[in-house]
């Protein structure tokens, strides 16, 4: 597989992201860590019939341990810090902080082998993140009891996402079958977690049961799969910064859906994120010409 089709793969990832908030309006008044377990089971089902089809379950023997037990604490301890950082922050800050994660991406990468940080990487990420900045915070910021926690925790899953992603780059040789086992070890975890700490309620109806399934099936699933084949194969760069796309994308289908508002915000955060992505797109074409 050639590096730029798997930034390519790992791109459809972002686009799925796109529709994780319009999905998750639709799955109410499932509490977050119920649905996670049941949208992970279902993106370990995919893997499980993927790998059924394909190369058989022998291919997941030879994987240590050691890389499950680090896929499941990546996955699930990004999307505990998530949901618990949103139930205790305000949306705009911490939604901001959370999307640190690509700049991250970006930043740490530079210290992978084989890799090097260029100076219109740096100005591109910077300008895709002020872009996100000014859609996120568009809606204007408030604070209440427990935001600095909530806050601190955004900044936590921040890192953890970006941590899980890079450090994926350095298990090239990790089957993405792999992933198959995460998902469903995460569901495991998140179904005791939402035992312990939420009370259960199920979907009501069926746009809430469609919007689940369909997180489970993209989200929540699929994108998992094609970001591993993006973060280990393709340009970690240009993916980083094109996932500044995915707050704009987001913001784009909740005003088609009715659920935001178009203002002038959304245009110069759209060219500030486009702007940003063309640069980081031309450092990366700039290295594989030396």
């Amino acid at each position: 597989m050639t590096r730029r089709r798997a930034t390519l793969i790992g791109a459809t990832a972002i686009l799925m992201w796109s529709l994780l908030a319009v999905l998750t309006i639709g799955t109410a008044p499932v509490p977050p860590l119920q649905l996670n377990a049941i949208c992970f089971a279902l993106g370990g089902t995919i893997g499980l019939i993927w790998i059924g089809a394909g190369r058989g379950f022998g291919v997941l023997r030879s994987v240590d341990p050691r890389v499950y037990a680090f896929g499941t604490i990546g996955l699930f301890g990004y999307h505990f810090l998530y949901f618990t950082a949103f139930r205790l922050a305000p949306y705009a800050q911490t939604g901001l902080i959370a999307y640190l994660w690509p700049l991250f991406i970006v930043l740490f990468s530079g210290l992978l082998p084989g890799e090097s940080l260029r100076p219109l990487h740096l100005i591109g990420s910077g300008l895709a993140f002020a872009g996100a900045a000014v859609l996120v915070l568009g809606g204007g910021m408030s604070a209440g009891p427990g935001a600095a926690a909530g806050l601190g925790l955004a900044f936590l899953c921040a890192l953890t996402w970006a941590g899980y992603s890079v450090l994926s780059r350095g298990m090239g040789t990790v089957p993405t079958e792999a992933v198959t086992l995460f998902c469903l070890m995460t569901a495991a975890l998140s179904a005791a977690a939402h035992l312990a700490l939420e009370p259960t309620r199920w979907p009501n109806g069926l746009v809430a049961w469609s919007s689940v399934i369909a997180l489970g099936l993209g989200p929540v699933g699929l994108a998992f799969f094609t970001w591993d084949i993006g973060m280990k194969r393709g340009d970690i760069q240009m993916l980083g910064t094109l996932s500044y796309v995915a707050p704009l994308l987001s913001t784009l289908v909740l005003v088609l859906a009715g659920h935001a508002t178009a203002t002038p915000m959304l245009g110069l955060a759209a060219l500030a994120i486009t702007g940003g992505a063309a640069l980081a797109a031309r450092a990366g074409k700039e290295r594989a010409t030396v």
